[in-house]
């Protein structure tokens, strides 16, 4: 199997819940102690072989540019810019065709997570799952909804409100190019609901548990936790 080293990161979100602390740029170049939060994604990829990545932006698109470039630690950065706004699934649509390989990884620009991609490409290209999704165990699920998992299948989710230890959605998927064929026919769609839903209720979602050290900067509590797990350590560790 040639390895997947192609990425999207969806790093066209508004941040709202974030504006009262980060205002001046978009989330994904929300700085923690002076560097991009986006940086330290990308140094997780680099270091992990990947060759190419999408960034898919939408909000202050050009000055993600401006910061990041076209070139990362020997990797190429191709940029999918939104003109309006298209969801997480009309941003996966329209960055889909600047992938040239037969899979790809689509990552939130807004959530860090330790994993390796090349276990996870592994285990989802054996599973014959089109459809690949990587969890965090977190020990109170209240806030972003419980994943449900039988063996390595995901099997369904459970509102957010329930409480106690658990796996969420860590927000990093793989996909297999013919996912692309259960895209809507539409311009803005949620990934969520559109695809990855109908998706796990057919028993076509592979679960990659194998995670660590996850953080979602939407909120500014964990942002604040951020600068302090990510600021003094290498991300590529």
């Amino acid at each position: 199997m040639a390895r997947t080293d192609e990425a999207v990161i969806l790093a066209g979100g508004f941040g709202t819940r974030l504006q009262s602390v980060v205002s001046d740029v978009p989330k994904p170049l929300a700085p923690i102690q002076g560097k991009p939060f986006l940086a330290f994604l990308l140094d997780r990829l680099a270091v992990q072989g990947f060759r190419r990545v999408v960034l898919a932006t939408g909000y202050m698109g050009d000055k993600v540019r401006q910061v990041m470039g076209d070139r990362w630690h020997g990797m190429s950065l191709i940029y999918s810019q939104e003109q309006q706004p298209l969801g997480t699934g009309g941003a996966i649509a329209q960055a889909f065709p600047r992938i040239h390989g037969d899979a790809l990884f689509v990552l939130n620009g807004d959530t860090y997570l330790e994993l390796d991609y090349g276990a996870f490409d592994e285990q989802a290209d054996a599973s014959g799952a089109k459809l690949g999704m990587a969890l965090a165990q977190v020990p109170d699920v209240a806030r972003y909804g419980a994943v449900q998992v039988q063996g390595h299948r995901v099997i369904g989710f459970s509102e957010k409100g329930l409480r106690g230890p658990g796996y969420i959605n860590a927000g990093v998927y793989r996909l297999a190019r013919e996912v692309a064929g259960a895209f809507p026919a539409l311009a803005s769609f949620s990934f969520e609901n559109a695809v990855l839903v109908p998706a796990v209720q057919d028993g076509q979602v592979q679960a990659f548990t194998q995670t660590a050290a996850f953080i979602d900067i939407g909120v500014p509590e964990d942002y604040s936790r951020a600068q302090l797990e990510l600021g003094g350590s290498e991300s590529g560790a």
